[in-house]
């Protein structure tokens, strides 16, 4: 039996410098340094000088201006750089993918240090029962943190401006409010309206400096004194100096919900105001699909929704 005639099909071939090639400038160029790429590609330095310059002759341009002591990327090198960085990046993934590996191993996600003790920690052990070949290593993070694939698999971070090659998933948005020990609604300085401040320390958060002066500005209290401050570089710091019964800090309802919950910590007025910048996870673009990462994007979202107090 014949089979019915196909039809014909222009044939679709693209015109490629040599892959070796390309591998050679692209790590020459990341590193800046031909003797560097030379030493991670196991090859002699003269082999990436010839394949670099096989590239050029291929494009004809160069794409190094060579010195004595130090190469550096022509106009044309740093146009085909990260194009090339991410392609490449791109075909490693999808190797991954395709040969199974990637929805196994382990995936290490950037976090800050508040948000890794009061949040995920707790959480892992249901995440790794659901995901029993995903295992997640922990890197924290304390302060503002730019989000860099070659630290991380992926970041948990406070981020409001979109970041050029990454995916950006928000997870939550959040409100703040004071929080102190229950100590602190008694004695002879009690905390009955936010004016009652000025009697006690302000527990602050010097990554986070405007949470203080917004919510007092948002509760009407003005002229509170620098010197009735106190600070720290973590929420996390922050919130057991309180439990202590140093001062009143400033939380956020996520990380501060299973305090309140058990009693260590109590809110003495309802004004709340919302977070700057809705948490986020994120991940380079080329790694969106990788299946640790969708996994635990998605076992993130079905916990946050759970999870989330209600704001009041």
């Amino acid at each position: 039996m014949n089979n019915p005639k196909q039809p014909d099909r222009p044939l679709r071939r693209r015109q490629m410098p040599p892959l070796r090639a390309l591998q050679a400038f692209e790590a020459a160029g990341r590193l800046g340094s031909f003797r560097a790429a030379a030493e991670e590609l196991l090859v002699t330095h003269s082999a990436i000088s010839h394949q670099i310059k096989a590239l050029e002759a291929w494009l004809e341009a160069p794409l190094f201006v060579r010195g004595a002591r130090a190469v550096s990327l022509t106009a044309g090198g740093r146009l085909l750089l990260p194009v090339l960085s991410e392609a490449l990046d791109s075909i490693a993934a999808g190797a991954e993918l395709a040969s199974g590996r990637g929805a196994k191993g382990t995936l290490t996600v950037q976090v800050y240090i508040t948000f890794a003790v009061k949040w995920l920690m707790p959480r892992l052990a249901a995440f790794q029962r659901e995901r029993p070949d995903t295992g997640v290593a922990i890197a924290t993070a304390i302060g503002s943190w730019g989000f860099s694939g070659d630290m991380a698999d992926a970041g948990i971070v406070f981020e409001d401006e979109a970041l050029e090659g990454v995916e950006v998933t928000p997870l939550y948005s959040g409100q703040l409010f004071p929080v102190c020990a229950p100590s602190l609604m008694k004695g002879d300085r009690p905390l009955e309206r936010p004016s009652d401040l000025r009697h006690h320390t302000l527990l602050n958060v010097y990554t986070a400096p405007d949470n203080w002066p917004q919510w007092l500005a948002a509760a009407g209290v003005e002229g509170l004194a620098a010197n009735q401050q106190a600070s720290y570089d973590s929420f996390l710091l922050a919130q057991e100096a309180a439990m202590r019964g140093e001062g009143v800090a400033m939380a956020l309802d996520l990380y501060v919900a299973p305090d309140l919950a058990d009693g260590r910590l109590v809110r003495p007025f309802g004004a709340s105001i919302p977070q700057a910048q809705p948490l986020c996870l994120v991940c380079p673009m080329h790694r969106a699909r990788d299946p640790r990462i969708a996994g635990f994007r998605a076992w993130l979202l079905q916990e946050m929704a759970a999870s989330a107090p209600t704001a009041t």
